[in-house]
């Protein structure tokens, strides 16, 4: 809008000064002129929901300040950092359930900061693995399980029909347990061309694997005085399912190096048959221009071991507010529009399965009336196992800590350092002695 023109002679030296001050915006939010400044996880399956930061900022006057945007292992090394450093200069973090337990002192309780009445949007059983110790530490952003992806262009091949009929004498179909899974990848393995699946070999990536195939076959991680366990019979069968399909060939030979990301990209890249994964990567795997195998994307409930149970390995992505921030009203005012029914929605149209039970059920509705058959599958299978078969690792700061006592181990065993016995119970003394010193046994 133009200005209009004013003789100066008939301004007064004060009407002058207003004119030449800065002009004031035509809205000041409730932050106006308030940075936030926050650490969020980082990668393809998590920046798109940022895309809509500046709304918030257009809406309150402030300005988000994102100072770290990390994969969340080096997030978690990072905030352990802050904790160890007494440096907490910042308002926000993306949290996880899984790793929540390990910061004391570091994340606030939400409870009478976000209103009774917005947590009561989202599922309760999510809200219980996001409170530690009677504290809600986070707001959950979306939730991670754990389904079977599967190419149809290789189930429904006529020859690997025929030759599977041949050779095990039933039709060929997606696994239903882990011994079928493992018949199958070794089935479909022509390497290095082509592998019957993949795996995630290191870090906590391979711990919770372990340990979702250990609930599979009726094993325990702990006993209830905090003993490991997890080198039981059942433990030991869990971890030669690993071994077994490394050593065949089956898996790619980098497995025990891969982290998420690879298996996202491997399944996608069209050379493996079957993939146990999250959520997060169904867009990218139906979609042309990420996937070599877009259009011929199954799912299937993830398969059950020798006990009877599926594997439901889970957790939930969420965002915390610090101990030390200065305006906590903001920060709630931030997670609450990144953690609202629209921003659970932008997720939920690539996949990823909302903490909202009022998002879950539009994002359903929404797929089945776009007759989107694939994604309305991937909203059925995957929120169905959140509900019934979720289970999270033990929610005490010394998981993660455990984990990469166990991991390494775990490694050693699928390359053939050491038999699974021998690394399971390696791995179960070095956890005993670090739960001794934190104090479970006194």
């Amino acid at each position: 809008m133009k200005a209009r023109f004013i003789p100066t002679l008939l301004l007064s030296s004060a009407l002058v000064g207003v004119l030449l001050a800065p002009s004031t915006p035509a809205f000041a939010g409730p932050y106006d002129g308030y940075t936030l400044r926050v650490k969020l996880i980082g990668g393809a399956q998590y920046e798109p929901l940022y895309t809509i930061i500046p709304e918030w900022e257009k809406k309150t006057g402030a300005k988000v300040e994102i100072i770290s945007r990390k994969n969340y292992f080096d997030l978690d090394r990072e905030y352990k950092q802050d904790i160890a450093a007494h440096k907490i200069d910042y308002c926000v973090g993306s949290n996880h359930t899984s790793f929540a337990p390990q910061y004391p002192g570091l994340f606030r309780d939400l409870t009478g900061l976000v209103p009774a009445n917005y947590i009561a949007n989202f599922s309760p059983r999510v809200i219980q693995q996001s409170t530690i110790g009677g504290k809600l530490l986070q707001l959950p952003r979306h939730s991670d399980i754990s389904e079977l992806y599967y190419n149809k262009k290789v189930y429904n091949d006529p020859a690997n029909k025929a030759a599977y009929k041949a050779k095990y004498g039933k039709d060929l179909a997606p696994p239903t347990t882990w011994d079928e899974a493992s018949q199958q990848a070794k089935f479909f393995a022509k390497p290095p061309q082509f592998y019957g699946t993949q795996f995630a070999g290191k870090d906590e990536a391979i711990t919770g694997r372990f340990y979702e195939m250990l609930h599979a076959d009726g094993g325990q991680l702990f006993d209830k005085n905090w003993k490991p366990t997890f080198n039981s019979p059942a433990g030991v069968k869990a971890l030669n399912w690993f071994v077994d399909l490394y050593k065949s060939g089956a898996v790619p030979k980098g497995s025990p190096n891969y982290v998420w990301d690879d298996l996202g990209n491997g399944f996608a890249s069209g050379t493996v048959a079957f993939d146990l994964d999250w959520s997060g990567w169904a867009s990218f795997f139906n979609d042309p221009k990420s996937s070599k195998i877009a259009g011929d994307v199954g799912i299937a409930p993830a398969p059950k071991g020798s006990a009877g149970l599926r594997t439901g390995w889970s957790g939930s992505h969420s965002f915390s507010i610090t101990t030390t921030c200065d305006n906590p009203k903001a920060a709630v005012d931030f997670i609450e529009f990144l953690t609202s029914h629209d921003a659970q929605m932008l997720e939920a149209r690539r996949g990823l399965i909302p903490t909202r039970i009022d998002a879950q059920q539009a994002a359903l509705a929404e797929f089945k009336a776009k007759n989107d058959t694939y994604m309305s599958d991937v909203f059925t299978t995957f929120s169905a196992a959140m509900r019934d078969e979720s289970f999270t690792p033990p929610l005490i700061p010394e998981w993660i800590e455990a984990s990469n006592l166990i991991w390494p181990q775990l490694q050693k065993a699928i390359v053939g350092d050491k038999t699974s016995q021998q690394a399971l119970d390696d791995a179960a003394k070095q956890v005993e002695a670090m739960m001794d010193d934190a104090g479970y046994y006194k």
